[in-house]
């Protein structure tokens, strides 16, 4: 067992810390998140050098990565920007690797170079207002007409749209079957006839642009297809396995970063004399919060390795998600306590944490479902 990145790795490490202290500084990330926008800039630098296409393969216009070079990324995104790493999830995960999984080359070589270049951004259309953790429930009909199909429905929370410039949208085109059959995906032009949406408000995460959209019978063509029709639920398991790393890679990166925070108060702030962190009660919570952090590390790397070398796994997804998810919210509250008042005010990092890590255990499936998903695989 080798625990060590190579030295490539360790390069693209250093490499892309030092850009990102460049184009993501603390007060860019704390000016998109006030103002609610993405933080297009920061991505648009990345995908300049390279970054998006880390796991694309060169012909496509990427470095020809593996899963553990995208962890790496996701990873150090999330250290400086949590909305930022996961602007390069959502835009490698269904604008590069669904369609790398699903797509006919011509959707491969028209999408995938345009979005390792940073000139095209997906959303992902799949919850519902009656389909959330029963995602295979959705009911947004794409009724075929000819050539053709109108595409019919409302999804909710659908991130990214204020900047899209592509959808990627799940579909009900047959009824007669099982929930899980007669799903059909879809990429869209986010400017098309019919497409209408509205931004929600935010707890956390607000420069990741959710929203409500509502689909009254958009125009979808045969060449949008993204798979085969009536067979996309197993493109949407693939899709959701990557989703998995790249948003747990993400907040592991964040919370290692909530964790540095709560470290150097701790060291810095003093109180009865001496530095808070000299406190058993303190220290004993920075401990625990480096555990976890150190934990999901662990976890994501090992999970890496296993989409590398073909051997991942539904509860090893699962398990990945539950434990990344949680580590971060106890971690980002933890750390609220060490700082106190200053963690609670907004004009420090850690409240911004807080809020964001709330979602690590809603969002992308509930923690409750990755446990009815661990509990099933074990036989229960």
């Amino acid at each position: 067992m080798d625990f060590a990145f190579t030295e490539q790795q360790e390069l693209m490490r250093r490499t892309l810390h030092e850009l990102l202290n460049r184009v993501c500084p603390p007060e860019y990330a704390m000016a998109c998140d006030e103002k609610g926008e993405a933080p297009v800039e920061a991505y648009k630098a990345l995908a300049k050098d390279g970054w998006i296409g880390v796991c694309v393969p060169e012909e496509y216009g990427g470095m020809g990565g593996d899963a553990i070079d995208l962890a790496i990324v996701l990873e150090t995104a999330g250290m400086h920007y949590i909305d930022l790493a996961t602007m390069i999830f959502r835009n490698y995960c269904y604008g590069c690797d669904a369609i790398l999984e699903s797509g006919t080359e011509a959707q491969k070589k028209e999408i995938v170079p345009a979005t390792v270049k940073g000139d095209i951004f997906f959303a992902f259309s799949l919850t519902e207002p009656d389909a959330g953790s029963d995602a295979a429930a959705i009911i947004t009909r794409a009724d075929r007409e000819g050539d053709a199909f109108r595409i019919t429905g409302t999804k909710n929370f659908t991130s990214g749209m204020p900047i899209a410039t592509h959808i990627l949208i799940a579909t009900r085109t047959d009824n007669s079957g099982a929930k899980h059959e007669g799903i059909t995906n879809f990429i869209l032009p986010a400017g098309a006839k019919g497409i209408d949406w509205k931004k929600l408000k935010w707890l956390g995460h607000r420069a990741m642009g959710t929203c409500e959209v509502h689909y009254d019978g958009v125009e979808a063509r045969e060449e949008d297809v993204l798979g085969v029709v009536g067979e996309g639920w197993g493109g949407l398991m693939a899709y959701l396995t990557s989703e998995r790393l790249c948003l747990s890679a993400a907040r592991t990166g964040a919370a290692a970063a909530a964790l540095q925070l709560a470290l150097d108060h701790a060291k810095e702030r003093k109180q009865f004399g001496r530095p808070i962190g000299k406190f058993q009660a303190v220290s004993h919570m920075l401990t625990e919060m480096h555990m976890l952090v150190d934990t999901a590390r662990l976890q994501v790397y090992r999970f890496a390795w296993l989409v590398s070398q073909g051997k991942a796994g539904r509860i090893e997804a699962a398990t990945l998600k539950l434990y990344a998810g949680e580590a971060y919210k106890k971690v980002a509250d933890l750390g609220l306590q060490v700082m106190g008042g200053y963690g609670y005010s907004g004009e420090f990092a850690m409240e911004r944490h807080y809020r964001d890590a709330r979602l690590a255990t809603i969002g992308a499936g509930t923690s409750e479902v990755q446990r009815n998903i661990i509990a099933k695989s074990l036989g229960l």
